[in-house]
């Protein structure tokens, strides 16, 4: 239990995939928070250090929380990752192997929703506000403890930036940084043996991280999750992609989360998380074995060997880029901003250029993803290239 402070207790948590400008952001909130009076903590591993926390002096609750001072987040606010750790737990919906054992007793379904406890926690420990960092999985739950009292101002972070609300999310510039470098980089050798080069690249239900990088020249075409896609399309305009290129190759990126005509989503495993959703991965493969298969046919009757590369965690770890470093810090502040007010209740957010703060509910009463319509060319498997005036930083991101 934590003894308040003269202006209160603020607690801060990372859940969801780990990305490059978290540590930023609890550097911005603990350092400005302990300045303005308030003693801040840090749940561990996002939701599940609250759930897990046991009400008792003498417990060690060492890995569920920690209080958080300007050395301690000065250390590791330059770097990657979150240092608090992160998890997919989701307490509305904790299977009961995940239940910790103090409260078996209480939550014995297959699925429990254990929230009356995580609140209990929450005032054990003091907690005045709550500052969540994720996507719309982790922030969703965020909505839920609001609805309940619990006064929660939201941060948005995800590299996929689908977020609604937002046009960005932390960890969205360091991914496209990262995919450009690396597309780059295998260049070199998909001009070496004149192949495809086939990349996957993260985006679940939003094909940003693909368009983006296209855009700026990184690949000839790039296919979404939004717009199911015609394999012989695809393979048809690489090969006149290769043909034109005096080195004789060609780029795809490809999302997660994308598709062809023929084909579903694909999954490295059946087993879902907490949130519901499998794991993704291998569309990269199945669009490689397709592309080689089918390339005779536009290509005299020869085949066409392929370079097929899964960037991964590749984008998601390392130091954060000048986005990633800058925005997080501003995000923090306005949290805060927002907390000296006695407002709560809100999601920050980067809106056409300015910061600003919309209401948490907009997290989960609608959705985030490219608009095809506008922006992707679906017979040309590619961005298109005009009205860039008035639209955002990331051109395609605002909603």
């Amino acid at each position: 239990m934590s003894k308040k402070t003269k202006k209160g207790i603020i607690a801060i948590l990372t859940g969801g995939g780990d990305v490059p400008g978290l540590n930023p952001a609890i550097r911005a909130i603990t350092i400005r928070a302990t300045r303005e009076g308030y003693k801040v903590i840090g749940l561990r591993r996002g939701w599940a250090g609250i759930i897990e926390l046991i009400q008792d002096k003498k417990a060690d609750n060492s890995n569920n929380y920690i209080e958080l001072t300007e050395n301690i987040v000065n250390r590791a606010g330059r770097t990657g990752g979150t240092f608090l750790h992160s998890s997919r737990t989701r307490p509305s919906h904790l299977p009961f192997a995940n239940v910790p054992d103090h409260l078996k007793d209480t939550y014995k379904e297959e699925i429990n929703d254990v929230t009356p406890d995580v609140i209990k926690n929450l005032d054990y420990l003091g907690i005045d506000y709550l500052i969540p960092i994720g996507g719309d999985d982790t922030l969703s739950y965020g909505v839920r403890l609001s609805r309940e009292g619990v006064k929660v101002v939201a941060i948005p972070k995800t590299m996929d930036n689908d977020v609604p609300g937002t046009d960005y999310c932390i960890g969205f510039s360091t991914c496209i940084t990262r995919t450009i470098n690396m597309t780059n980089t295998l260049r070199t050798s998909a001009g070496s043996h004149e192949r495809f080069l086939v990349l996957e690249v993260f985006g679940r239900y939003a094909g940003f991280t693909a368009m983006l990088p296209t855009m700026a020249g990184a690949a000839n075409r790039c296919v979404i999750p939004e717009h199911k896609f015609d394999i012989n399309n695809l393979t048809e305009l690489l090969i006149e992609d290769r043909f034109k290129n005096p080195s004789q190759y060609s780029v795809v990126l490809v999302s997660e989360g994308a598709s062809f005509i023929g084909s579903e989503m694909t999954f490295k495993d059946a087993e879902k998380d907490q949130y519901g959703h499998a794991k993704l991965g291998g569309i990269g493969e199945l669009v490689s074995a397709k592309l080689k298969e089918l390339s005779p046919m536009y290509n005299k009757g020869k085949y066409i060997n392929v370079i097929n590369q899964r960037l991964g965690y590749l984008v998601r770890g390392g130091d954060p880029d000048a986005i990633d470093s800058i925005v997080p810090m501003a995000f923090g502040n306005l949290a805060l901003d927002l907390i000296l007010k006695g407002v709560h209740g809100r999601l920050v957010v980067l809106k056409n250029g300015r910061y600003d703060n919309m209401p948490i509910d907009i997290v989960t009463s609608s959705s985030k993803t490219v608009n095809i319509e506008k922006f992707y060319n679906t017979d040309r498997l590619r961005p298109f290239y005009n009205s860039f005036e008035m639209n955002p930083m990331f051109v395609m991101t605002s909603e």
